[in-house]
């Protein structure tokens, strides 16, 4: 069989005139010889009758420390409403659907409750609903623990069950429908003329994922990679194709010089970010002092990032929550620290930019362009990040993407 997965998101499924659009796309992958199975998020957002987050508060006005096995049977209950309203909806029109909790369609997952990883999945019963000419509607973000419990996969976990159940279909596509129109060059709030990318490298999209956009987890990225399975990142709201997540081979198809055909991909950002900077000895003492540092915010739970490490100054960047804490931390270890609150990592992503000469001085140039002060710099063979204030953090993503004309 020709196995499609279709994924769609809260958003898509808010009112009855959305959920007609998305059976009219599930009736059109029929239509061309798919065997459709489709995964849904539960409804809406926060605030929405049926949404995840409004489910919890609703339980929270009696006790707000609720225990991780309950919480995950409570959180689970947004994804089933959803799907049993949209087998419903493809039933009222004529088309065979059942629905199958994440239990029901064999996803197997550990015990961890509201992070469980998925461990196997045994899509035996969705073949055979399938074969009898069923479309498959599947809840996402949600398993069973091989002991029989309940557990949701966190954040994004929609898309990882799609990704799954693709790999274990062996699916032709994961389709994942959002409402934008692909994956952007960069965030169409910020960047009005960004636009929506042909395709998409694995690893690129993973790294976007990672340093900010939000369009698709890289969990679920990461499972399709490992079978090779294309995604397909498309819009609820209108019939353009989309952005093709695959690899760099289907990617660069018929091109002779990547690095000349696109250098850099997409411009991200992450806010709320808080820069502190150390003072340490140099030498062998000084390596002692930043081993001791790191161990002294490891034990107190600081996760930290952005690092920089010099001979007499290590620089990192931890979550503006967490700044105040990490000082403390580093006040009763002995250490004088200055922190910056208030910053912002901005990010350029680009398989084609490994080995390239020149990047660093185009993002450089584009900072002094807009007088944006760099405050630490770091790359990868696919990304390069600064660090900015977040005042100057929208002017930065639109100054780099000006700089490597991804408009055009």
């Amino acid at each position: 069989m020709r196995f499609l997965v279709l994924k769609f998101g809260g958003t898509s499924l808010v009112s009855p005139e959305l959920r007609e659009r998305v059976a009219g796309k599930i009736i059109a992958a029929k239509d061309e010889g798919y065997a459709p199975v489709v995964v849904v998020s539960a409804i809406g957002r926060q605030g929405d009758p049926y949404a995840t987050d409004t489910l919890i508060n609703l339980v929270k006005q009696s006790n707000r420390k609720i225990p991780g096995r309950e919480k995950d049977l409570l959180m689970s209950c947004g994804e089933i409403i959803s799907g049993v309203i949209m087998a419903a909806n493809l039933q009222n029109i004529g088309c065979p659907a059942v629905f199958l909790t994440g239990a029901q369609a064999g996803i197997i997952t550990d015990n961890r409750y509201s992070e469980a990883r998925i461990l196997k999945v045994h899509p035996n019963n969705i073949t055979k609903y399938a074969q009898e000419g069923y479309v498959v509607v599947v809840a996402g973000f949600q398993g069973v623990s091989e002991d029989g419990e309940i557990t949701t996969l966190g954040r994004g976990g929609s898309d990882t069950t799609a990704a799954a159940l693709g790999v274990a279909l062996n699916a032709e596509y994961v389709d994942i429908y959002t409402d934008v129109e692909g994956i952007m060059t960069a965030d169409p709030r910020i960047v009005t003329e960004a636009k929506a990318l042909q395709a998409i490298t694995y690893d690129e999209i993973c790294h976007l994922a990672h340093e900010g956009a939000k369009v698709v987890h890289p969990r679920a990225v990461e499972i399709a990679m490992q079978k090779g399975v294309p995604l397909r990142v498309r819009s609820t709201f209108s019939d353009a194709p989309g952005t093709l997540v695959t690899s760099s081979g289907e990617v660069y198809k018929g091109t002779i010089d990547i690095t000349r055909d696109r250098i850099i991909t997409g411009i991200t950002y992450i806010s709320g970010i808080a820069q502190i900077k150390v003072n340490t000895s140099s030498g062998i003492e000084g390596s002692r002092q930043q081993r001791r540092m790191f161990r002294a915010l490891a034990l107190a739970g600081v996760s930290i990032d952005f690092i920089n490490i010099l001979p007499e100054v290590v620089l990192f960047t931890v979550r503006d929550d967490l700044a105040e804490k990490a000082i403390k931390v580093l006040e009763n270890a002995g250490y004088v620290a200055e922190v910056i609150n208030g910053c912002a990592k901005v990010s350029a992503v680009g398989a084609g930019m490994s080995g390239v000469p020149g990047v660093i001085a185009d993002i450089v140039e584009a900072m002094t362009k807009d007088d944006i002060q760099i405050l630490q710099c770091n790359d990868s063979h696919t990304t390069v990040w600064v660090l900015v204030r977040r005042e100057e953090m929208e002017n930065a993503v639109r100054a780099l993407h000006r700089q490597f004309k991804l408009a055009h």
